[in-house]
């Protein structure tokens, strides 16, 4: 069973008119509470992909750990918690529809990503010192999987900052097709009734944009600073190598010895920052907006109270 499309966004507008209406303390709450829901997801996805690419190739590695991560928002969606980037469309949707202000969305905004940021670092943290190193601190490098989140990390901020300001570009425009998959998502399990409908609905679109190669600045809340954490519990990694008979030097990781490893700057202003404003456009004018202009003649009267 599923609502017709017009009734679709106008159930949207009316959650995004109830989110934005959520005091402070319930914003911080439910957001930490999304932001470690997502860390969970992006954790699996770590842990399943490490070691697939060289024996199924990288496309098979991007596909497992694209079939894991949507656990995040499926979690999100059915226990009613706080993300940001459903927000961005959920809100600026409901300001269309004539139900809030935009002064109620930035406050959600705010509040949200600050709860998502601190849910995601936390989970971090625990992966950092839990599964990803086992307490093995005084060892010269982490396990595979700790190995794989700093491969993560630098494929997510210093492969952009490699190229220059082309890379801003590039990740902005990943964050919008990102945002976009990701509200098509949350879309979908508005549309649905019935539990099984909203679990696909929402699983598809995700498993899409995290093969595809996206970029979802609370996703990368946890993804980068994992990857930063443990090159500086490792400072090894970043000159880590192997030489050839013939004296060939061959990094581990070309990019982390070419910048001598990840610093906070390069988390914020070489993802982070240009991905939160791909999310922002991708998902309040490549889905709120369209939906709207889409179905604004055919709203159902009584749902637009």
């Amino acid at each position: 069973m599923a609502n017709p499309p017009a009734v679709t966004v106008c159930l949207a507008g009316n959650v995004g008119r109830y989110k934005s209406s959520l005091p402070v303390g319930q914003l911080l709450l439910r957001g930490i509470m999304a932001g470690a829901y997502i860390a969970v997801g992006a954790a699996l996805c770590t842990v399943a992909g490490t070691g697939v690419a060289p024996l199924l190739g990288a496309g098979f590695a991007k596909f497992i750990g694209g079939a894991v991560f949507p656990v995040g928002l499926i979690a999100i969606v059915l226990t009613g918690m706080e993300l940001f980037t459903g927000d961005a469309m959920l809100g600026p949707l409901s300001v269309l529809q004539g139900k809030i202000g935009w002064g109620k969305v930035l406050n959600n905004w705010l509040w949200v990503y600050i709860g998502n940021l601190i849910g995601s670092l936390a989970y971090a943290y625990i992966m950092v010192w839990g599964p990803f190193t086992q307490g093995a601190l005084g060892a010269a490098e982490p396990n595979a999987f700790g190995l794989n989140a700093v491969a993560i990390a630098v494929g997510k901020t210093l492969a952009y900052k490699s190229v220059g300001s082309i890379g801003l570009w590039s990740c902005f425009l990943a964050a919008i097709g990102c945002n976009f998959l990701v509200n098509v998502a949350i879309m979908l399990g508005i549309t649905a009734k019935e539990f099984i409908g909203k679990f696909f609905g929402i699983w598809f679109p995700i498993m899409a944009f995290v093969a595809t190669g996206f970029e979802h600045c609370v996703a990368n809340m946890y993804f980068l600073p994992t990857g930063l954490w443990i090159t500086q519990l490792f400072p090894g990694l970043v000159d880590k190598s192997t030489t050839a008979a013939n004296g060939t030097v061959t990094y581990w990781s070309p990019l982390l010895h070419k910048f001598g490893g990840l610093t906070w700057g390069d988390v914020w202003l070489w993802n982070i920052i240009p991905a939160t404003l791909g999310n922002i456009v991708g998902g309040m004018i490549f889905v709120g907006f369209v939906y709207y202009f889409a179905f604004r003649n055919e709203f159902p009267e009584d749902l637009m109270k």
